[in-house]
């Protein structure tokens, strides 16, 4: 788990960058895990100083004091204490929305930076991207479930270890449309961290579609599902210029999600005719 050192005592600030200036008093010194700094004193929210995430961060210790220097870029912030009258390291975790406990430590459970997280161990469950936490937990582990939207709704486990979500999609749509360009079936598999419906025939074939966030509620003129999306229908094939959604532009025009949310995308990760599956994943 990470952790957040605090220091006390009669300091001198010094901020070097976009203004200089130059403060002493008795203030709190917060760093944080990425390295931000914060200086405070006695008045107000706002800090006397601070600097967020620096390139750099030296802290020095003694018995007598502390002295603490970060740097980002044209900007320096130096603390140094003239008096120490104290200091500590406390474990800190994300902030969220709590969403349960866990079944086995009991710890509670909240919703932060994409994922489910246990505040006192820092175990984290990553969430793929527009997935709900329910109140309901897993029958199985405990955990709370998640409501996802990959071609229909799918209520599964947190831990994709416990239900992974690729193999209850796959169940559902594996092989359930058809290649547009040669017929075969599409079939459900991980390119570049993307969930994909790529061609059957590949390598001789190398049609595939990043499958969308939404539910299937329509075919499209060329063959393939139209998705509801949060923001509007569109076909499996996000530059399917057969596909028409009422008060939408041409596909690739202003407003077509091209191959970056969906679009066609080579099975071969080197080449690509029409785009490419993104790298990273849809979490």
């Amino acid at each position: 788990m990470d952790s957040a050192r605090v220091f006390a005592g009669d300091c001198t600030t010094t901020f070097e960058g976009t203004r200089d200036r130059t403060t002493r008093g008795r203030v709190v010194v917060l760093v944080k895990p990425d390295r931000t700094v914060l200086v405070h004193d006695a008045d107000g929210y706002q800090p006397v100083a601070w600097l967020t995430r620096p390139d750099s961060l030296a802290v020095e210790e003694d018995a007598s004091g502390f002295g603490l220097t970060a740097r980002a870029g044209d900007q320096t912030l130096r603390v140094v204490a003239h008096e120490v009258t104290g200091r500590a390291t406390y474990p800190v975790t994300e902030a969220g929305v709590p969403v349960g406990h866990h079944p086995e430590t009991g710890e509670p459970l909240v919703r932060a930076g994409g994922g489910v997280l246990g505040v006192d161990s820092g175990v984290r469950f990553p969430l793929v991207a527009g997935a709900t936490v329910l109140d309901e937990t897993c029958d199985d582990c405990g955990l709370p479930l998640m409501r996802v939207e990959r071609g229909a709704v799918f209520e599964v486990c947190v831990d994709r270890s416990c239900e992974p979500l690729d193999d209850v999609v796959r169940e559902r749509f594996d092989g359930a449309w058809s290649c547009p360009d040669c017929g075969s079936p599409l079939r459900l598999l991980r390119r570049s961290g993307r969930l994909v419906a790529g061609c059957d025939d590949y390598p001789a074939c190398e049609t595939a579609f990043s499958v969308p966030a939404g539910v299937v509620v329509d075919s499209c003129d060329c063959g393939l599902p139209v998705f509801e999306t949060a923001t509007k229908r569109r076909c499996l094939d996000g530059t399917c210029e057969l596909f028409r959604s009422p008060g939408s532009p041409p596909a690739g025009g202003v407003g077509d999600e091209n191959v970056r949310d969906g679009g066609r995308a080579s099975t071969d990760e080197s080449t690509s005719d029409d785009g490419r599956v993104p790298d990273g994943d849809d979490e």
